[in-house]
């Protein structure tokens, strides 16, 4: 088992060949088993006009997992709030809550989580991520006591829905710990601040009445499989479909062009961003995450299954969970 305690960030991916439909189905799959296999939380991310992401309306995914499941603890890895209004986060996430006592996160980010286009089709306006550390507290006081006269949120008020800042730099590091808030770190694909994220948080943290010490949540890829052999060929496949993502450019690429692609700048690129991800059997996998927890000065690990097969990546879930077998 783990030093500390390990959750699930899933994509909700929609895989070649599947219906979104199917997508669904499989996240629904996964949480049931990720509840026998003993894991903490599973969280949603909100993304706009991408293909192979079905999380887009998160808080009606989470509803709908939570429907079809008993205990895990479900939530948003993360709203990106400056896409909403508090209010109306508030009264989502307080609904869910009131369905679902006790097992509701609300983590919380500040990019668009699309592309421009998207975000004018949104109406969201461009500047503002600049409100989004007042967005955070007219929301939490919506959900606890409201900051606006006049305005309550029903569902919502008295619900005292957790929050969660997330982030991959040192501005949500520094909010999360002025507001006394539980810090997610995004270093499943972007490594660089990580130390001195979490230092930063940690040194300035101000108790609150939701966490009097603080609290570190970092993200953490993991393949693994029942031969080390086999965990780094579905490396070798993750490579190369992140190369094909990334760099494609919206053509397709030929396996000419992702072996020349792959040697160059570019597949050092896709290498930094899986630079925090334990690619073996489940004791090396399992040993890197005690190890990396460490270097992370972590409290929980949020685990991204990165092996590009469905089956292969709940295996590697599977294999690592807190509870075997």
């Amino acid at each position: 088992m783990s030093s500390v305690p390990l959750s699930i960030l899933d994509l909700a991916q929609v895989l070649p060949g599947e219906s979104v439909a199917d997508g669904l189905a499989a996240t629904v799959t996964l949480a049931q088993q990720a509840e026998a296999w003993g894991y903490r939380r599973i969280w949603y991310a909100e993304h706009h006009n991408m293909p192979t992401i079905a999380s887009s309306a998160t808080a009606v995914l989470i509803a709908h997992v939570a429907a079809n499941t008993s205990s895990i603890r479900l939530g948003s890895g993360g709203v990106m709030l400056p896409n909403h209004s508090p209010l109306v986060i508030a009264e989502q996430f307080g609904t869910l809550a009131e369905l679902h006592p006790g097992r509701i996160d609300l983590g919380l980010g500040r990019a668009p989580g699309t592309d421009q286009v998207t975000v004018r089709a949104l109406r969201r306006d461009p500047s503002a991520a600049d409100t989004f550390p007042r967005d955070v507290q007219e929301l939490q006081g919506y959900l606890n006591e409201s900051l606006i006269a006049g305005v309550t949120a029903t569902p919502g008020a008295g619900t005292r829905v957790p929050l969660y800042i997330l982030g991959s730099s040192l501005f949500g590091a520094q909010l999360a710990a002025a507001l006394g808030l539980p810090y997610a770190f995004a270093s499943h694909f972007a490594p660089d601040a990580l130390e001195a994220a979490v230092a930063t948080y940690r040194r300035g943290f101000q108790p609150s009445e939701q966490l009097a010490e603080p609290y570190v949540i970092a993200g953490a890829g993991v393949i693994a499989a029942d031969t080390e052999a086999e965990a780094r060929r579905l490396l070798e496949l993750t490579r190369r479909a992140r190369v094909r993502m990334f760099l494609g450019r919206g053509r397709t690429l030929t396996d000419d062009d992702v072996e020349v692609l792959i040697e160059g700048p570019g597949g050092a690129q896709v290498d930094h961003m899986l630079r925090y991800t334990g690619v073996g059997t489940a004791d090396q996998v399992k040993a890197w995450l005690d190890g990396f927890a460490r270097h992370a000065d972590a409290d929980e690990l949020i685990l991204v299954s990165s092996a590009v097969d469905r089956t292969a990546s709940r295996r590697s879930l599977e294999l690592v969970a807190p509870i075997s077998g």
